[in-house]
This record gives structure tokens, sequence and C-alpha cells, in this order.
């Protein structure tokens, strides 16, 4: 009961309402930073956009054709190529040699 009567209770309610305060001005703050990076992404899309919209307009339905082909042979090969050394035999083979080993020059006990 002493402990209640020599609280000092303006500090008290100091610290509570400096909490709580720092609380919603970091909520505050993040609410503004969120809001600005989603007005630079939306801008950001509406730009890519047009530019897409921009480059199907110029680029010719038979250059996309022709393209494509090139592509699809880029890749058979490439396909091609990655494959001609998957094959392995699975026999492993260790050779046994007469002479002394490199680091037995250096260490006369082996």
């Amino acid at each position: 009961m002493v402990t209640l009567l020599t609280t000092n209770w303006s500090t008290v309610w100091l610290m509570t309402g400096l909490g709580i305060g720092t609380v919603f001005v970091i909520l505050i703050v993040l609410f503004f930073v969120l809001s600005i990076f989603s007005t630079v992404t939306r801008t950001t899309r509406d730009t890519v956009k047009a530019g897409v919209e921009a480059v199907k307009d110029v680029i010719d339905k038979e250059e996309i054709a022709e393209n494509t082909a090139y592509a699809a042979v880029a890749a058979a090969v490439y396909l091609y190529m990655q494959s001609r050394h998957d094959d392995e035999s699975g026999v492993l083979t260790i050779h046994h040699s007469d002479h002394p080993a490199w680091h037995a020059e250096l260490n006369k006990t082996l």
C-alpha cells in the first residue's frame, strides 16, 4: 500500500504517453512511406505498360516468327550439346603405381 502512495504518477503517465505516442508516430511514418512506394510503383508500372505497347506496335509478326525460329534452333543445339556428356559408364578405375607418393620424399617414415 505504501508503494502506491510513493509512486510519482505524473512520471508514470508521462512514460506511458511517450510509449504510446512513439508507436503511433512510427505507424504514421510507415503509412506515408508505403504510400510513397505505392505511388512510385504505380507510376513505373504505367511507364512499362506504355513502353510495351509501343514495342508491340513497332515489331512485325514476321520478325517475331523469324526470331522464334532462331530461338528454337539455338535451344535444340544447346540441349544437344548438354546431353553429349551425360552418358557415364559407372565403372570406377583405380590405377596403383609403384613409384612413391609426392609427400613420401618429405616424410621418410611412410
